[in-house]
């Protein structure tokens, strides 16, 4: 097999083996599966809490640094399967460096959570916890976030499509009709609202008129985007 047979060569294609590789080891690490479950519920209890903007970009970078570090182990496993097959002292040494990489960064992005919410979760005498509420853009990017997770669970676990081509649900239309959704349900007025819908529907129809998901497909998708940002309004908002 020749380079280019195999090679990505556009952007577009680079980006989708990227993604690709993101749901494989979703599908396959049980792990990457618990890191993107406590990524969704580090989001919520953020949002629970109300923290600053400083504290989200640290707890965000927290998990982000977690779900890298279990990547490149799962990579280096792989990596280490196919050079070194059969048992070998080296080859179970770089297995264990690598995850001892992960449990490094899950126990500094542990200490990061813990700087970041101990004063909700245990105010100081005195002073009174933040109650829920959030402002409607953190609010609107958190949902994003959290439907972006919730795809790739589910194409992780439904396999079927790639991650920008095909695939239940529509991660395009979720997250179109997710931002949609945040237009309406803040004080943009019934006029941005209605054109939101409108860009998102153009979204969802888009992927039907290029054959890439089917209208179940799609519509599922527009129901998780829907359906979460709504729940995360009703609870958080």
């Amino acid at each position: 097999m020749n380079r280019e047979d195999w090679w990505p060569g556009t952007w577009l294609a680079k980006l989708n083996c990227a993604i690709d590789g993101v749901i494989w080891a979703a599908k396959t690490q049980r792990h990457m599966r618990y890191h993107f479950t406590a990524a969704i519920a580090v989001l919520l209890v953020a949002l629970f809490f109300q923290v600053s903007i400083v504290e989200l970009i640290l707890l965000s970078l927290a998990a982000t640094l977690v779900l890298f570090a279990e990547l490149v182990n799962t990579a280096l496993e792989v990596v280490v399967d196919l050079v070194s097959p059969e048992y070998h002292p080296l080859a179970r040494r770089a297995k264990d460096v690598a995850a001892g990489a992960v449990l490094v960064s899950s126990c500094g992005a542990i200490v990061i959570g813990y700087l970041a919410l101990s004063r909700y979760i245990s105010p100081p005498p005195g002073e009174r916890s933040p109650g829920v509420g959030q402002l409607p853009v953190e609010l609107a990017v958190i949902s994003i976030l959290v439907i972006i997770i919730l795809v790739v669970l589910l194409k992780a676990r439904l396999g079927k499509g790639s991650p920008l081509h095909g695939g239940m649900p529509s991660g395009h239309s979720a997250v179109a009709f997710s931002i949609a959704t945040s237009i309406a349900l803040s004080t943009a007025g019934p006029l941005f609202s209605i054109l939101a819908v409108v860009m998102a529907a153009m979204v969802s129809h888009s992927r039907l008129l290029l054959g890439i998901h089917s209208c179940m497909e799609v519509v599922a998708g527009a129901l998780l985007g829907v359906g979460t940002t709504l729940l995360l309004f009703m609870f958080f908002g």
